[in-house]
């Protein structure tokens, strides 16, 4: 049985959430790191190029060094509190998502017994 395209989108929303997730992380684990730019995605474009392609988990959204981030002298431009809020938001949009995926869920459940 083919997944409603809801779920589709869903699916790659979560993956495009948990994608970003590790990039904030990876910043993080690289603060001390001498010339390391922290990276993240354009995440409206990647959002956009999911339901675009119907929810294409197989999507791998281009990171991006920021520009205009301070760097120090070892050029390394991670700025610790950004990163910590960035993984507090992919925190709530991952909670969001689930939360949308068991109402899909729910939608069906109550669909299929209504049907028998």
């Amino acid at each position: 049985m083919p997944t409603p395209p809801a779920l589709d989108v869903l699916q790659g929303y979560l993956k495009l959430v948990t994608d970003r997730q590790q990039m904030v992380v990876s910043n993080m684990a690289n603060v001390d790191t001498p010339g390391y730019h922290t990276k993240d995605v354009n995440f409206q474009d990647a959002m956009r190029q999911v339901i675009n392609r119907g929810g294409d988990v197989h999507l791998q959204p281009a990171s991006l060094d920021l520009q205009g981030m301070p760097e120090r002298p070892d050029g390394n431009n991670v700025n610790l509190d950004r990163e910590s809020l960035m993984l507090a938001q992919t925190q709530l949009q991952f909670q969001l998502g689930v939360q949308l995926v068991k109402r899909q869920f729910t939608q069906l459940e109550t669909a299929i017994k209504e049907g028998a």
